[in-house]
């Protein structure tokens, strides 16, 4: 089939979703999908997502086998996020492999397993976006970095570690001595 055919297609069903009318249930056929699918919200962890709206590029196989529709390929989405130790803003590429088996309705996997272990074709149709979804939940770090050798923040004042200098401190007062501190003035060395 065309990719013309497979736009139409894609159109008519939404970009998640694939219509296996186009492959068939003979085991062994098989149909190419390229197309871009907009990220739903929900497309990562707090720190780090898919930002709703942005395009997941999917390259996928669809193929017929005995129990179902076996879809197999990669899912390309750019990340946006901010580095958990300094605060600045993360962004990359990410990409997925997917691999998932939506069994047919009555076959043997729906005697063999639970609801909620495999995916199901419904209604002739397949919907790639929770299996995408969850491929790319798994591969998120869950706490992303700018770099790994990321300093972070100093906690005092809240300055890059980065962009300080080698002999940056706080003057520090031992609580014991604030009120002769406060009293006084001056610094513990001095009183």
């Amino acid at each position: 089939m065309s990719q013309n055919h497979d736009a139409r297609a894609a159109q008519q069903v939404g970009p998640w979703v694939i219509d296996t009318r186009e492959i068939g249930h003979r085991a062994g056929s098989s149909h190419a999908y390229r197309r871009s699918a907009p990220a739903p919200a929900g497309f990562g962890l707090d720190m780090i997502k898919v930002p709703e709206g942005e395009p997941v590029e999917l390259d996928l196989l669809a193929e017929s086998v005995v129990e179902g529709v076996l879809v197999s390929g990669t899912a390309v989405a750019h990340l946006a996020g901010e580095c958990v130790r300094c605060l600045d803003p993360i962004s990359e590429e990410l990409e997925v492999e997917v691999r998932e088996l939506f069994a047919y309705p009555d076959s043997a996997t729906d005697v063999t397993s639970d609801d909620d272990e495999v995916e199901r074709v419904v209604d002739d149709l397949v919907d790639l976006e929770p299996v995408v979804r969850d491929a790319m939940l798994l591969s998120l770090p869950s706490a992303p970095l700018c770099s790994p050798d990321c300093q972070g923040l100093c906690s005092e004042c809240g300055v890059k570690w980065a962009e300080l200098a080698p002999d940056h401190t706080h003057e520090t007062i031992d609580p014991r001595w604030a009120a002769l501190q406060e009293r006084f003035g001056g610094t513990e060395e001095e009183n």
